[in-house]
């Protein structure tokens, strides 16, 4: 029993020394070393590891994952038509160089976070601060988040962090200003669509007017065309009357006493005051009319 018991106490302490040497290092984290409090290395990789037993040797973990970073309450900045907006966003970051990152922060994600955000809220302020309210909130939205994410991005590498991405996750008007920039955007749109609609009504008017000049082309060549074709007609009607009436011309005579005759009794009512002796009547008095 007594040779056991110093047995047993031998066993556990050598567990516990060896357990001291062994370390595991998680794929989520990175595993620094220390030594005397000095890094001694840097293990990225996940696995089983060896090192000296304390307090000779240490071992303190990062996280590796990507973190986000969300700001507690939506902030305001100033436009550069000294306009209050209300800006709310959110950073991915995650630690890309460990040892700087200890060093620069004693490992804290607190610390790191702190520094982002400083960052991030002097990006916003220079970004904004040289737009005007409609570009921040829509038009040049693209283009500040590339110029604040290269800022952090900068700041960032200082202590160790890499910046994946910033978004602005909300930007809106502040409350005091909001009602007069609706007023305004509502007056602009109003202006734009009666200058649009201007334009539409000298365009339609425009149109007409080639419209109608088109038409009154069109109708003077029909009417050119029409008179020449009628013209045509009544040459060679005469032409036909005039080879008729040449074969017989004392049935050309008597024809156009009829038509005479036709013309002058249109009307039942009508009446003529002339000598029936004159060539007029001359075919009313029978073969008289032949002489």
């Amino acid at each position: 029993m007594n040779r056991v018991l110093p047995a047993i106490v031998g066993a556990l302490l050598a567990v516990l020394v060896v357990s001291s040497c062994v370390f595991v290092v998680d794929q989520r984290q990175y595993g620094l070393v220390f030594a005397l409090g000095e890094i001694k290395r840097v293990v990225a990789e996940p696995g089983l590891y060896l090192k000296m037993p304390p307090p000779f040797q240490n071992v303190v973990f990062i996280e590796k994952r990507i973190l986000t970073l969300d700001t507690p309450d939506a902030d305001r900045f100033i436009t550069s038509e000294k306009k209050n907006v209300v800006v709310d966003t959110y950073v991915k970051w995650r630690v890309h160089d460990p040892k700087v990152f200890y060093t620069s922060v004693a490992g804290r994600m607190s610390s790191a976070e702190d520094r982002i955000s400083r960052a991030l809220r002097d990006g916003l302020n220079n970004e904004i601060a040289t737009r005007t309210v409609a570009q921040v909130v829509s038009g040049a939205r693209e283009k500040v988040m590339e110029g604040i994410l290269a800022r952090v991005s900068e700041d960032a590498k200082q202590i160790g962090v890499e910046i994946v991405d910033v978004r602005l996750r909300r930007v809106d008007f502040a409350d005091e200003i909001r009602d007069s920039v609706f007023r305004r955007m509502e007056s602009e749109r109003k202006a734009i669509a009666s200058e649009r609609r201007s334009q539409g009504s000298a365009e339609a008017e425009k149109i007409r007017a080639n419209a109608d000049r088109q038409r009154e082309g069109t109708l003077a060549r029909a009417y050119q065309k029409a008179q020449i074709i009628k013209g045509d007609g009544d040459a060679k009607a005469s032409a036909s009357y005039a080879s008729a009436f040449g074969q017989n011309p004392e049935f050309a005579a008597f024809y156009r006493s009829l038509q005479a005759y036709r013309q002058s009794f249109s009307k039942s009512s009508d009446v003529i005051v002339a000598d029936p002796q004159s060539d007029f009547f001359r075919y009313f008095r029978g073969q008289a009319g032949k002489k």
